[in-house]
């Protein structure tokens, strides 16, 4: 950042340079294209001619300057912008990475809903399509073996609540689902297919 100051402050200097000669060229009446001889092809008498040739010559290295100064200034901050792009870029793997571990720290699910019909006990329970389950009552990741092991529990707990977990978008959700007769097939009105591992 520092560098960048400096040759905005070095750009800044020549301007004021240029600006500097230009005012001598406007005081002697020629401007950088004026004619320094005159209609005979003389040199002028009522101008100083060093002078003006000086200011000439050094607003032409003066532009050089400048243009190579201003091509510095955006090579420069190209490069803070890309250094500011990559802190950024590493700050969002470091989030990334935070959850990542908080994944990492869940078990992995053993069964996926597929299907909630509206009005269900699973429905007013809050469980949504995609849910990937990692506790129904007592079937956990440890102990599931077949989709026969939730029936079982849904059979023998009907009318009492049973603690869900499940994790959707990469965050643990529980619920309380009470599997209960109601106006659709089963008691719990949704469709549970294992994740093959």
């Amino acid at each position: 950042m520092d560098d960048v100051k400096n040759l905005i402050q070095r750009k800044d200097e020549i301007e004021e340079q240029i600006k500097a000669y230009y005012d001598v060229l406007e005081d002697q009446c020629v401007g950088v294209e004026g004619p320094l001889v005159d209609a005979e092809g003389f040199p002028r008498a009522d101008v100083n001619l060093y002078q003006i040739r000086t200011a000439r010559h050094s607003i032409s290295c003066l532009q050089n300057d400048h243009k190579a100064i201003m091509e510095e200034i955006e090579e420069a901050l190209h490069k803070l912008h890309a250094r500011e792009k990559a802190k950024r870029g590493g700050d969002e793997a470091g989030d990334q990475g935070e959850a990542m571990e908080q994944q990492v720290t869940l078990p992995p699910p053993f069964a996926r809903v597929d299907a909630v019909t509206q009005g269900s006990p699973a429905c007013g329970a809050g469980l949504r399509v995609g849910d990937e389950v990692i506790e129904f009552g007592s079937v956990n990741t440890e102990n599931f073996q077949n989709l026969q092991n939730i029936a079982s529990v849904v059979q023998h707990s009907e009318g009492k609540p049973l603690r869900v977990s499940v994790i959707r978008d990469g965050q643990k959700a529980q619920m309380s689902l009470t599997p209960q007769r109601w106006s659709g097939r089963g008691l719990l009105g949704c469709n549970i297919v294992p994740i093959h591992r």
